[in-house]
C-alpha cells in the first residue's frame, strides 16, 4: 500500500476538466477541517456528557452526605464514599477526550485517540474492584449481621443515589453510543453499578425495617452478581475496541457504498478500525486497467467521499486502486507475495 499522495487512484472518463482541476487545486488531505469538525464535535459532546454527569453525581453525593451526617448510618457512609470515589473515573476519560483532540505527530502518527482505550481499561478494572468490594462487604455482613439505623433517612438517600446514578448511566451510554466511544459507554455501565450499590443499601434498609437483618447481606450478594453482569458487558465493549473490532454491518455498508461509485469495478481488501471514537478505513478498489493515473485517482477520491457519507464517524479513508486483471496477466502484487505469505 502506498501513501495517500501516491495512490494509483482513479476516476471515470466522464469527469469534466473543471472537476479534475478542482481536485488538483483543492487539498484533499485526510486532516482537512471538514473531516475533523464532526470528530471534534463528538469529543465536545463526550466532554459535555462527563461534566453534566459529574454535576448530577456531585449533587447526589452531597444529598447522601447530608443524610449521613444526620443519621450516622455506616451503610450509607460506605455507599456515599463509594459513589464519590467512583465518580472520579470520569477524570481519565476526560483526559483521554482532551488528548484525542491533539494533532498527530511524527511519533504518534495516528494521533492520541487510543488514550480512550486506556481509560476504558481503567474503568473496567474499577467496575471489577466495585464487584469485589460489594461481595466482600456482603459476606462480612452475612457473618456478622448488623441492623441498619435511621431506616427512613437511609432509604431516601439510597433512593436518591440509585436515581442519580441510573440517570447518569443512561445519559453516558446514550451519548457514548452516539459518538462511538466504548469508554464512555463503559463509564455509563460503571455508573449503573454505583446505582446498584445504592439499591442494595435501600433494600437492606427495607429488610431491617421489617426485622430481617440478613436482608442487607443477601441483597448485597445479589447486587454483586448484577455488577458481575455489568462488568461482563463493559469488558466486552472495551475488549472489542482494543482488538479493533467493528460492527460487521458497517463493513457491509461501506462495501455497498463503494460498489455504487462510478468507475469502481469491485472491492478488494476492506478494513475498518477505531482510533478513540473515530473510524479509519483502508480499502482496495478495482478500476479499469487502461485508466490514467489522474482518472484512477479521481475514482479513489469519489470512493473516499462515498465512504465518508456512508459510514458514521468515519474521518479518514485510504483508498488504493488496483487495475482490473486481464487474461494471462501476472498478479501485479506478485513482488509483495513473499512479505505476506505468513
Amino acid at each position: 500500500m502506498s501513501d495517500q499522495h501516491h495512490h494509483e487512484h482513479g476516476h471515470s472518463h466522464g469527469h469534466s476538466l473543471r472537476h479534475r482541476l478542482q481536485h488538483l487545486l483543492t487539498p484533499h488531505s485526510h486532516e482537512t477541517a471538514d473531516k475533523l469538525d464532526p470528530a471534534l464535535e463528538s469529543s465536545a459532546r463526550g466532554m459535555r456528557a462527563l461534566w453534566v454527569s459529574l454535576v448530577v453525581l456531585g449533587v447526589t453525593a452531597l444529598v447522601q452526605a447530608v443524610v449521613v451526617a444526620v443519621s450516622g448510618s455506616v451503610a450509607l457512609l460506605g455507599d456515599t464514599v463509594h459513589n464519590t470515589a467512583d465518580a472520579l473515573t470520569a477524570v481519565p476519560l476526560g483526559i483521554a477526550f482532551v488528548l484525542g483532540r491533539r494533532a498527530a505527530t511524527r511519533r504518534f502518527t495516528y494521533g492520541y485517540g487510543r488514550a480512550e482505550d486506556l481509560a476504558g481499561i481503567a474503568i473496567v478494572l474499577t467496575i471489577a474492584a466495585s464487584a469485589a468490594f460489594a461481595g466482600w462487604t456482603a459476606i462480612e455482613r452475612l457473618l456478622d449481621p448488623r441492623p441498619v439505623q435511621h431506616v427512613p433517612a437511609v432509604a431516601v438517600a439510597a433512593l436518591v443515589g440509585f436515581a442519580g446514578n441510573e440517570w447518569v448511566a443512561r445519559y453516558r451510554i446514550r451519548v457514548g453510543r452516539d459518538i462511538g466511544s466504548a469508554a464512555l459507554v463503559a463509564d455509563g455501565l460503571h455508573a449503573r453499578t454505583d446505582g446498584f450499590t445504592s439499591l442494595a443499601v435501600l433494600l437492606g434498609a427495607g429488610g431491617s425495617a421489617l426485622g430481617w437483618q440478613l436482608a442487607d447481606p443477601l441483597v448485597g450478594l445479589a447486587i454483586t452478581a448484577a455488577i458481575g453482569l455489568v462488568l461482563r458487558d463493559a469488558a466486552r465493549e472495551v475488549f472489542r475496541r482494543v482488538m479493533d473490532a467493528v460492527d460487521p454491518a458497517l463493513v457491509d455498508r461501506a462495501e455497498r457504498a463503494l460498489l455504487e461509485v462510478e468507475g469502481v469495478g469491485g472491492v478488494g481488501e476492506l478494513r475498518l478500525r477505531w482510533i478513540g471514537h473515530r473510524l479509519r478505513a483502508e480499502v482496495a478498489v478495482v478500476v479499469d486497467g487502461d485508466a490514467t493515473v489522474r482518472q484512477a485517482h479521481a475514482i479513489a477520491v469519489d470512493a473516499e467521499h462515498a465512504l465518508l457519507h456512508a459510514v458514521p464517524r468515519l474521518t479518514a479513508a485510504l483508498v488504493h486502486a488496483d487495475p482490473a486483471p486481464l487474461p494471462g496477466e501476472t498478479d501485479p502484487h506478485l513482488t509483495l507475495a513473499h512479505h505476506t505469505a505468513a
